[in-house]
Order: structure tokens, then C-alpha cells, then sequence
């Protein structure tokens, strides 16, 4: 009985061991979650024009460009765990941002040709325009951003918890961000639900108009400072007398006091694979944002309020076309909006498999704020492979449309009895139009190889946006993703 005993000892041992092994050796073998490092070179370039500059108080030029070359760098640490850094900048020139100072000598204003052209003129020499653009500071600027993120899977993959930490900065203000996120797996992988959170802490490093900016240099005096030697126009073309019991002055001087702008999210998903040719997701945000959420560059104009100018007298009755070339109104305000910002959109994906060659995905999400904006969008693609199935042609088409928001007016319609207001066209009341055309090419064992970097896909996009406010844009966006041997 005992030698029985002993074994029976030693058999339950070696299985024991033997479990040990196998399980050490599943770990050893498990599909690592990144295979090797992946490098993402992105870049888009992007242009658009329009009538509705928001820092011109919602008209004049709107051209603007914008080229954001961007690294996506994956590294995997072991065979659970992925470092991903994302860092990006975007140069853009912009004629809307160049007239926050519309007077600059280089740019609009310079080289004042005083004709009799049966204007009074303006003996300084000074002018601008909405409709020109400048080459103040503002013309352009560089944003840069850098997004570092940590991801954990678990050893049956089935559990991926993430960290994120971001920072980003332009000249008129500073971003740092962080967050986390939770995603599990159930239903052999056929169910997925997640959980997202994330903090943005912004600080506002504010540029006004100029002429807002130097009223308050000058302390409130048009003797003093940038207004000294500059002639300023009433309605009707006329100089008038600077010391006299009416005079240009904005109607409100203080300005950004809180420099804070914090935003806050959660975000939910669930995600559901229904046979094998279907799938659909849902998903909602909750925002909360808090601080100065107005753009202190945007001028705002008000229709109980004397206007002023300076520049060509000739050119005021038509300030609003852009034969305006040399003329320009004082505004009487910044933009201001309330200091809370509640918004919640919530949508739904659909992927259907139609054939080995053709795919559907669609998408919609239906969005609400407190400021009074409700709007739609509708999302349609179908990818479409070409020859070997190494090619895909994907044609898209996007919808888009909104209410105004409730402090929404256009140049000259606010009165000044109100407490928020804005010229802001990307908060008015629009639709628009985005027709897209894809090509990827996608190679899942990077054949083609420079050294030991291989091209695991390539794409390339173009699109059009067309907005019923008459904003139109091109869009040209590449991709390459490498990994490295």
C-alpha cells in the first residue's frame, strides 16, 4: 500500500511539473499583442476659402492652409504590454488669424495711396481690410503636440487597460492632457465594452484685436499710443474730433481675466460582431468643459452702436464686398460665451461584409450642448478590392448638418444689451457636403523592404467639403506604416 501510495505521489507530482512546463511554455509561445516596432508617417494637407472670417466679426477672408506632418511610433515592451508615441506638428497660414492686426505696415495696411478718389482719406496712412490679408504675427503660427500612451493586455486577451499623457502648444495658448481607458472582451471575443476618460488642461495665453488691445494700452486715451497719429472715420467718412463728446471706444474693456480652459469626458462603447459578415457598435460621449471657452481674437460688431473706421472713406458703403480693400471697422467687442459647456453625442457603426471584394461601413451620431447646438451626421464608405486583394479603393461620402447656437448673430445683428454673443460661422446654422476617394494598399508581411524596414500599407486620400455657408475646403491625406526587423 505505501509503494501504491508513493506512486501515486510521484505521478501527481510529474503531472503537476508537467503542468508547470506547459504552462510556462504557453507563456513563453503566446501571440505577442505587437510583433515588432511600427513606425506611422502621416501627413495631410488642407485648404480652404470663404466669406465669413470670424475675426473679422463674420466677414471677410477665410483662406487658410494647412499642412500636419505626424509620427506614430509603437514599441512593443514584452509580449503584453505597447508603448505608443504620437507627436505631430501643424503649420498653417491663415488670412482670417493675419487680420486680428488688419493694420500691420507689411501687410494690408501698408503703402496708403492718398488719391482724389473724393474719399476724405486719412492722413496717416494708416488702413485695412477684412478682405486683405495681413502679415502681423498672426498670419501663420506652428502648433506642435506630443501624445505618449501605455496599453496592457492580459494574457488571454480578452482585458486592455490603458494610460495616456499629452502635451500640446501653439502662441496663444498651452494644452497638457492625460487619461485612461478600459476595454473587455466577452462572448469569445465577439463582445467588447469600454470605458474611456479624459482631462484637458488648458491656459490661454490671449491675442486681441489690435485696436481693443491698444485702447487699453493707451489707458482709454486715442491721444496716446497706436491711435495718436491715426485718423478715425464715422459713418458718413468724416475725421472726427478725438477730444469731442463722440468718439470711437470699445463697449467693453476687460478682457480674458480666467486664462483656464479645462475639458472633461467619459466615453462609452459597446461593440457586438453579429454573424460573420456583420457588426455594429454604439457609443456616447459626456463633455464638460469650463473656463474662458470664447476666442478672445474674434471681433464682435453691434447694431445699436455707432460704427468707426479707419483707412479709405470712399470704401465704407461698401465694407461688407470684398471690393473693400483698404477700409476697416473698429470693432466694439471680443466674442464672449458663457463659461460652462455641457455636450453630449451619441451614435451608432454598422460594418457589413458584403462579398471577398466589397464592404460596407456606416455611421451616424447625433449631437446636443447646452449652448443651444443639435446637429447630425451621417457617414457612408465602401471599400472596394482591387486585383490580388493588395489594393482597396475606398469612396466615401459624409452629412452634416445644425442648429445655431443660441449667442450666434452675423456681422452688424447683435445689440449690446446681451450678455454672450458671437460671430463665429462654425456656430451658426449650416450643413455641408464631404465626398471622398481612397487608396490603400496593405501588405500584412511587408514584403518590400528598404534595409530592414519593411511597407506594411500605404494610403492616400482626397476629399471635399462644401458648407452651405459657402466655406469650401480640399483635403489631401497620405499614410505610411513601416515596421521595423
Amino acid at each position: 500500500m505505501k509503494k501504491i501510495s508513493v506512486l501515486l505521489m510521484l505521478l501527481c507530482g510529474s503531472m503537476m511539473f508537467s503542468q508547470e512546463i506547459l504552462k510556462d511554455t504557453i507563456s513563453v509561445y503566446k501571440k505577442r499583442v505587437l510583433e515588432t516596432t511600427e513606425v506611422d508617417f502621416l501627413m495631410s494637407y488642407y485648404t480652404q476659402d470663404g466669406n465669413n472670417a470670424s475675426v473679422t466679426g463674420g466677414i471677410g477672408n477665410e483662406r487658410l492652409t494647412d499642412l500636419t506632418p505626424t509620427f506614430v511610433v509603437a514599441i512593443p515592451l514584452n509580449a503584453d504590454d505597447v508603448l505608443t508615441v504620437d507627436a505631430g506638428i501643424s503649420a498653417y497660414t491663415s488670412a482670417s488669424s493675419s487680420n486680428l492686426d488688419p493694420f500691420d505696415a507689411s501687410g494690408a495696411s501698408g503703402g496708403y495711396d492718398d488719391d482724389d478718389d473724393g474719399g476724405s482719406g486719412n492722413a496717416s496712412g494708416t488702413k485695412g481690410s477684412p478682405w486683405v490679408e495681413s502679415s502681423g504675427a498672426s498670419a501663420g503660427d506652428v502648433w506642435g503636440g506630443i501624445n505618449a500612451s501605455y496599453s496592457h493586455s492580459s494574457d488571454d486577451r480578452n482585458s486592455i487597460w490603458s494610460g495616456n499623457i499629452n502635451f500640446a502648444a501653439e502662441y496663444d495658448y498651452v494644452s497638457v492632457g492625460f487619461g485612461g481607458s478600459y476595454s473587455k472582451l466577452f462572448n469569445q471575443k465577439n463582445t467588447e465594452i469600454g470605458i474611456k476618460a479624459q482631462v484637458y488642461l488648458d491656459t490661454w495665453n490671449p491675442k486681441y484685436p489690435t485696436e481693443l488691445d491698444s485702447y487699453n494700452e493707451a489707458s482709454q486715451n486715442l491721444n496716446n499710443g497706436f491711435f495718436a497719429n491715426i485718423d478715425i472715420l464715422d459713418q458718413s467718412g468724416n475725421i472726427i474730433d478725438k477730444n469731442g463728446a463722440t468718439v470711437w471706444s470699445p463697449f467693453n474693456t476687460t478682457l480674458i481675466q480666467d486664462r483656464a480652459r479645462n475639458t472633461y469626458s467619459v466615453s462609452l462603447s459597446f461593440s457586438q460582431i453579429i454573424n460573420q459578415r456583420a457588426q455594429f457598435s454604439l457609443f456616447a460621449d459626456v463633455v464638460q468643459q469650463q473656463g474662458w471657452l470664447a476666442n478672445p481674437m474674434q471681433r464682435v460688431y453691434f447694431a445699436d452702436r455707432a460704427n468707426y473706421y479707419v483707412g479709405n472713406a470712399a470704401n465704407i458703403p461698401n465694407y461688407s464686398s470684398p471690393e473693400n480693400t483698404d477700409v476697416f471697422h473698429l470693432a466694439d467687442d471680443i466674442e464672449r460665451l458663457p463659461d460652462t459647456r455641457f455636450k453630449l453625442p451619441f451614435g451608432a457603426r454598422f460594418n457589413y461584409y458584403v462579398n471577398e471584394n466589397i464592404s460596407l461601413r456606416t455611421y451616424y451620431r447625433y449631437y446636443f450642448d447646452t449652448w443651444g447646438i443639435n446637429s447630425h451626421t451621417a457617414n457612408i464608405e465602401v471599400p472596394i478590392k482591387l486585383g490580388l486583394g493588395k489594393f482597396t479603393l475606398y469612396p466615401n461620402y459624409r452629412f452634416y448638418n445644425q442648429t445655431s447656437a443660441d449667442y450666434f448673430g452675423e456681422y452688424e445683428t447683435h445689440v449690446s444689451t446681451s450678455e454672450f454673443y458671437t460671430s463665429d460661422f462654425d456656430l451658426s446654422k449650416f450643413n455641408s457636403h464631404q465626398y471622398g476617394l481612397g487608396l490603400k494598399y496593405t501588405d500584412v508581411f511587408a514584403k518590400f523592404k528598404v534595409f530592414n524596414i519593411g511597407l506594411k500599407s500605404f494610403d492616400i486620400r482626397y476629399s471635399y467639403y462644401d458648407r452651405s455657408t459657402g466655406l469650401t475646403a480640399n483635403i489631401i491625406s497620405t499614410s505610411f506604416k513601416f515596421v521595423l526587423d
